[in-house]
């Protein structure tokens, strides 16, 4: 009886050493490690983004509040629940003489600030607005 082999006579069967696995498994490791790194900045970018799309919308909204101002002004502040601090302040806006007309205007600022982990961010909104009487 004769045995068949597949291997020629005097050549041993080779697989991978220790070495090459570790340096394999080293390899794996970094590429995954960045991966996750890639996958957590495109996540906070995300989240940057969303707050900050909120914050110009919250600007926009109390300019759009405060599209006429009394003859006063207007000088107001507060908090959102999601801890965005704003601020809308008006001051009568100075014409030359000669364009004087019969509308009073003032130039309002509207600010929206935030914490985004450690850095503070803000969106300032300035614009000029009517100013009524209270009789008008």
């Amino acid at each position: 009886m004769t045995r068949a082999s597949t291997q020629r006579p005097g050549v041993a069967e080779r697989g991978f050493s220790l070495l090459e696995m570790l340096v394999a498994i080293a390899i794996l490791g970094l590429t995954l490690g960045a991966l996750y790194q890639a996958a957590g900045g495109a996540t906070r970018n995300v989240r940057t983004a969303e707050r900050y799309a909120y914050g110009v919308e919250l600007a926009r909204s109390l300019l759009e509040q405060n599209e006429v101002v009394p003859a006063r002004g207007v000088d107001q502040s507060g908090e959102t629940a999601g801890g965005f601090e704003w601020r809308v302040q008006s001051q009568p806006h100075v014409l030359p003489r000669k364009q004087a007309g019969q509308f009073a205007l003032h130039d309002i600022q509207v600010s929206v600030a935030w914490f985004d982990g450690s850095k503070r961010r803000e969106i300032l909104l300035d614009s000029v607005v009517e100013a009524r009487s209270a009789g008008r």
